[in-house]
């Protein structure tokens, strides 16, 4: 049950990652609040939810039964190395921000709990149907 496919794992998270990082950007060209970083977030925690529905099944599609949780956390860790790497230094820094900035938003970290609930969910309603292989 806590078997994990890194490379699996990984994957998925780099596809949430592009999915997100889109919705985050492309929010920014979009006005429909005065804040826009406010704005932005609320794109990301919209966006999240289909992509990381989308991440768990290309994750859980041949059949592993990985605990949600540890799979939601690899894989939420995967997407903020990405964002230190790549976020911060081309989108948040040039902008005035800093990592500080950008890690100890609260926004970021609900949108982490929302990240990791809805891998737990998926994983959950998987084994519930009986569509994982059981160890």
């Amino acid at each position: 049950m806590t078997n994990l496919n890194m490379k699996r794992a990984l994957l998925s998270s780099l596809v949430v990652y592009i999915i997100g990082i889109t919705a985050f950007v492309s929010s920014y060209f979009v006005t429909i609040s005065d804040d826009a970083d406010l704005q932005a977030n609320y794109a990301l925690m919209i966006v999240i939810l289909p992509a990381a529905l989308i991440g768990a099944h290309l994750y859980y599609r041949e059949g592993f039964d990985t605990n949600g949780f540890i799979l939601g956390a690899v894989m939420f860790l995967g997407a903020m190395i990405l964002d230190a790497i790549i976020t911060v230094p081309l989108f948040i820094i040039p902008n005035g921000g800093d990592y500080f900035s950008f890690f100890g938003e609260p926004g970021f970290w609900l949108i982490a709990i929302e990240y990791l609930s809805v891998v737990v969910a998926y994983w959950y309603t998987e084994r519930r149907v009986g569509r994982l292989k059981t160890q």
